[in-house]
């Protein structure tokens, strides 16, 4: 064990936040800490680093044990590179490398009486430099650095120019580089795109040290943790395995705690109620043994209610009218900023029901087409069609039309008077506003809450064609799964950037990658994106390395499938896959009965009885029928596949 945490408790003001925690982290192990927002995660990685203090308990760490600490928010004023930043957690390894240096500059005037102690202690140092890698440090900084997003050219950007996002990632970077025995990271994916927190996934599995992190991105946690610290209602709870392992076993927790509660206070009523009957007898042994029935009753442990959870609210949006089949067609679209290119000759086509995510590396121009297509920025080229009875809610962070001196209550009743108050209360908890929070003033709340605020407002709306801009960012889980449902069972179309690839994969039914400026079409998920981008990527460079110089790329209509036969032929394709699996499923299912029905055929009690051995005879030829027409079909999808 590298690290334990024994009752744990943390209160501020009156507001008790952690109540006698307790869990610990293992040599090696890779641990979450999950939560809504303001349950106390964030908390406790303060109280294991020492930033705060806990009421009661204790943190203990193994002896010569490091601590690294990732905060969500980084201070940083210097006037070092971003290199030379991450470069200065090496300056041991750095040190000895200066003295290797100088010692060899030194080895020839050293005196033949002092030489062989000289040789030794070169021969030490430069092993003990061999042992921390000193060969590869200064490539293992780069390396960490691009990972992390940044691009060589950036290496020499000054501290004090950098974004607090990239502040972030600098302060991880070198966080890394260090190689603590425990990494505590508090939202490290944040800041960084897609493929930097893939990077970051291996990165972290192949890690010696232990790691405890912070994090509301789901398929991060899925692939990187096997164990899962849950905060709820000020206790702490662990399960084993990943994030989807948890969700299942803290489901069926719940489930049974409410069921073990319903039971009881079933059984409490039962006996309240006889006892009331044997007291209307009103007799003396009716009413000694109602007497030792309320004995009993009061020894009983009652068992609190489970706390109600944020699943139980569900949003429901709803278009006002429908629209066109074609419901967004955007045609030779180029922007450039200054002598920067970000896209260009970019088609791609929305339909009415479809969820398209755009994705793609920070910095591509993935919010320059959103907002091209609602008219706050123009193109340099190309054209925009909105279809027949399009009507466009849009979400932008930055650009919120919230009314400062109202309050959140009043910000969504003004606007939809029809709502009850429980109705609006149950939205703004869905988004994190619970209680009194609801009173607070527009003006009053931060930038992420107010994109909350804004976020509220636009499920509410009646638009047929939501347009999203990391709609996700500054959620918990719990209010992610229920926009994710939201979306999920919404009958207009939607399209939205996102990081989240958890939150795509539920929700997206097509995925335009913008990639060397121009776009990658999926008809799927993330998931089937993943399996897909590799050949497709590779495709694409194939075709544009097959073009003279002078010959620009051809646009999608001209040099691609046309996107509805790429559409048709996709589908048919999946329509032999799942085919291919039901099939694959029923061979093994009845090669199972086969084996079992032979086992029973051979067993002797049931040799000797010869009309069971002539229905189980019948039961095999039938299957042994099934099983070959089987074996016939799957041979022909493989080969159609």
């Amino acid at each position: 064990m590298i690290l334990s945490c024994q009752n744990i408790s943390k209160s501020f003001g009156t507001d008790e936040i952690i109540k006698n925690a307790s869990f610990h982290i293992e040599d090696h192990e890779k641990a979450a800490i999950v939560g809504i927002n303001g349950a106390g995660k964030s908390t406790l990685l303060k109280i294991i680093v020492k930033e705060l203090e806990p009421d009661e308990g204790m943190v203990t760490t193994a002896k010569d044990k490091t601590i690294g600490y990732l905060a969500q928010n980084q201070v940083i004023d210097s006037d070092r590179t971003i290199y030379e930043e991450v470069l200065s957690a090496k300056q041991s390894v750095i040190e000895m490398e200066q003295e290797i240096r100088r010692m060899e500059q030194e080895m020839e005037s050293v005196a033949p009486e002092k030489l062989e102690a000289f040789m030794e202690k070169y021969e030490r140092l430069t092993h003990q430099f061999e042992l921390a890698d000193g060969y590869a440090y200064r490539s293992e900084v780069t390396g960490v650095l691009t990972g992390l997003g940044f691009l060589e050219e950036e290496f020499q950007k000054k501290q004090n120019e950098l974004s607090g996002g990239q502040k972030t990632r600098v302060a991880l970077g070198r966080l890394l580089v260090t190689s603590p025995d425990i990494l505590l990271l508090d939202e490290p994916t944040n800041h960084l795109d897609m493929e930097s927190v893939q990077w970051l996934e291996n990165y972290l599995l192949n890690y010696k040290g232990a790691v405890l992190l912070v994090s509301h991105d789901r398929y991060f946690l899925d692939k990187t943790v096997s164990k899962v610290i849950e905060v709820f209602h000020q206790k702490v709870h662990t399960f084993l395995g990943n994030y989807t392992d948890y969700a299942q076993k803290k489901a069926q927790v719940r489930a049974a705690e409410l069921r073990a509660y319903y039971n009881q206070q079933q059984e409490i009523r039962h006996q309240e109620e006889v006892i009331a009957k044997l007291k209307s007898f009103n007799r003396e042994k009716s009413i000694k043994r109602a007497e030792s029935r309320e004995k009993m009753l009061d020894k009983i442990e009652r068992l609190e209610k489970p706390a109600e959870e944020m699943t139980d609210i569900h949003l429901r949006l709803e278009p006002c009218i429908q629209s066109g089949n074609d419901v967004l067609k955007a045609e030779g679209l180029k922007k450039s900023f200054d002598a920067k290119t970000l896209f260009e000759q970019i088609d791609f086509s929305v339909f009415r029901g479809e969820r398209v995510a755009l994705i793609g590396n920070n910095g591509t121009g993935k919010t320059t087409i959103l907002k091209i297509i609602n008219d706050m920025i123009k193109a340099d080229a190309g054209e925009i069609t909105l279809g027949t009875n399009v009507h466009i809610g849009y979400y932008d962070q930055e650009h919120q039309v919230l009314h400062a001196e109202k309050t959140l209550f009043d910000e969504i009743s003004d606007d939809y008077p029809n709502l009850t108050n429980t109705q609006i209360r149950n939205v703004l908890a869905a988004f994190l506003f619970t209680n009194d929070d609801v009173f607070k003033r527009i003006a009053d709340l931060s930038g992420g809450e107010r994109g909350r605020v804004s976020l509220a407002k636009l499920m509410l709306s009646e638009a047929n064609f939501l347009i999203l801009d990391e709609p996700t960012n500054h959620l918990d889980i719990t209010s992610k799964e229920i926009l994710e449902n939201a979306l999920v069972h919404y009958e207009g179309t939607v399209l939205f950037v996102s990081h989240d690839r958890y939150f795509i994969n539920k929700t997206a039914t097509r995925i335009l990658d913008l990639h060397e400026q121009q776009i990658l079409n999926y008809i799927g998920n993330y998931d089937y994106y993943l399996e897909k981008k590799d050949v497709q990527r590779a495709v694409q460079s194939k075709e544009a390395d097959a073009l003279p110089e002078s010959e620009p790329l051809k646009k999608e209509s001209d040099g691609r499938q046309d996107w509805k036969q790429q559409k048709k032929e996709q589908a048919a394709k999946r329509k032999l896959e799942n085919e291919l699996n039901k099939t694959e499923t029923r061979i093994e299912q009845l090669e199972e009965e086969k084996k079992e029905l032979e086992e029973e055929m051979s067993k002797p009690e049931v040799a000797v009885i010869s009309a069971k051995v002539i229905g189980l005879h019948d039961q095999l030829q039938q299957i042994e029928k099934e099983l070959e027409e089987l074996y016939v079909r799957w041979e022909e999808l493989t080969n159609l596949i």
